[in-house]
């Protein structure tokens, strides 16, 4: 929003008259009438109020201005496991651009459950066998894909076959081979591509990134990052190499390695690993328990990373530079984030904590993949982006399997990997 229609600038555009005149609310009969700071108006086709704070206090955020419901972008979420129904579908409750039409599930039985739930017709409830049923659905102009991670070249082409736009969990596949796929089917069928890189839409990552790129810790030099969580027992799908690709390293290794290139704006040109899995755990006969790499950029910036299934739950993240650094408490956590930066001031160091609003970090990324539908935009974490996050992990597979530094390549199109950045929220 911008200076003209802030809530200070309402005020300093022509002071608590103007905004007067902008409401012409009448009150309720008997009572006095509200002022114009209490009644707000109509500008710009939003809801506006002056600041009733003094100027001491910040602002504070203008009222959300959602699509009306009929202008939403419709979504099929495709999958009720877990994070559809603990994170995706609850968000859309939060969502201002896009909400749920239409569910695709194994189950028949759990989906009308959750289609009465959410609103949803029952006509707009399939099986899998029925995906392209989809296809005949004016409602639904994007799929949301919440499957284990081998599925998700499949219902991308299959998506893209029948015009539909996706947004696809992370890890994007379980190959690099599978992810340029997906990506050329898209292309293909002019639909956008986008990959659920949640942290890079949640508002206490994006200050970090203004941070980190804007000058403020000068010079970047090291950065580490731990996300570490004690898994349960099997069978899960996260222990099956056919479904999952990988252990730790695809699942939640893959936020340290995502972090360390959005933070640096660079991408990696050599890596270091070691895998490690206990002996006689079932559960990592086919992936690993844990993984540890250290990624080399062009600059000399140094990313240390550590992922487990089998330690203490931690999601932070420190990065270090010439004149600063910075931590983000619970980076990659779907909540509770919190930023401190380290910097000089005067004669002596100082610690900022800045006051940042939380929003639901699946609502953010809803909402901004809505925004690419309806204005034909790049997304800002598109299908080349979880191409060369495939690409790096392969590589440091390579290195864990070797025990040497491995050479990471670089994307075959020599092109940069993010669309334009989200718009502010």
């Amino acid at each position: 929003m911008g200076e003209g229609t802030t809530r200070r600038g309402i005020m300093r555009a022509g002071g608590v008259a103007a905004a007067g005149a902008m409401t012409g609310a009448a009150g309720v009969p008997g009572f006095p009438p509200p002022s114009p700071i209490d009644a707000g108006g109509v500008r710009d086709g939003r809801i506006a109020f002056p600041s009733w704070r003094g100027e001491a206090d910040p602002p504070g955020d203008p009222p959300p201005a959602p699509l009306p419901p009929e202008e939403r972008v419709g979504f099929a979420v495709v999958g009720l496991g877990r994070i559809s129904l603990e994170q995706v579908l609850p968000a859309f409750a939060e969502s201002r651009m896009a909400r749920p039409v239409a569910l695709v599930s194994g189950s028949q039985e759990k989906a009308r459950v959750v289609a009465r739930q959410y609103g949803i017709r029952d006509a707009a409830v399939h099986g899998y066998d029925r995906f392209e049923r989809l296809q005949d659905d004016p409602a639904v102009q994007a799929v949301y894909i919440a499957l284990p991670n081998a599925m998700h070249r499949g219902f991308t082409e299959r998506a893209a076959a029948i015009g539909k736009h996706v947004l696809t969990e992370k890890p994007m596949a379980t190959s690099s081979e599978d992810c340029a796929a997906m990506v050329a089917a898209c292309a293909k069928a002019d639909v956008r591509l986008m990959v659920a890189y949640r942290c890079q839409y949640e508002q206490v990552n994006r200050a970090a990134i203004r941070a980190a790129q804007g000058g403020t810790l000068g010079k970047l030099r090291f950065f580490q990052a731990a996300n570490l969580q004690a898994n349960g027992p099997g069978p899960q799908w996260r222990y099956s190499r056919t479904l999952a690709g990988g252990g730790a390293l695809p699942d939640i290794g893959l936020y340290c390695l995502n972090a360390a290139r959005y933070l640096s704006n660079e991408e990696p040109v050599e890596v270091f690993a070691q895998a490690f899995s206990p002996a006689g755990d079932e559960r990592f006969r086919e992936v690993e328990e844990s993984m540890s790499f250290t990624l080399r950029f062009p600059s000399g910036l140094l990313a240390q990373a550590v992922s487990s299934y089998g330690a203490y739950q931690e999601k932070s993240l420190r990065l270090h530079g010439e004149g600063g650094s910075l931590m983000i408490e619970d980076a990659f956590a779907y909540q509770g984030q919190r930023l401190r930066l380290f910097r000089r001031e005067g004669e002596r160091g100082i610690e900022q904590v800045p006051q940042i609003h939380p929003r639901n970090q699946f609502a953010l990324e809803i909402d901004h993949m809505a925004r690419c539908v309806r204005d034909a935009r790049q997304p800002h974490t598109p299908g080349e982006e979880g191409l060369q996050d495939q690409q790096i992990m392969e590589a440091i597979v390579r290195a864990a399997q070797s025990g040497r530094p491995e050479a990471i390549p670089s994307l075959s199109t020599g092109t940069g990997t993010r669309g334009p950045s989200p718009d502010p929220s």
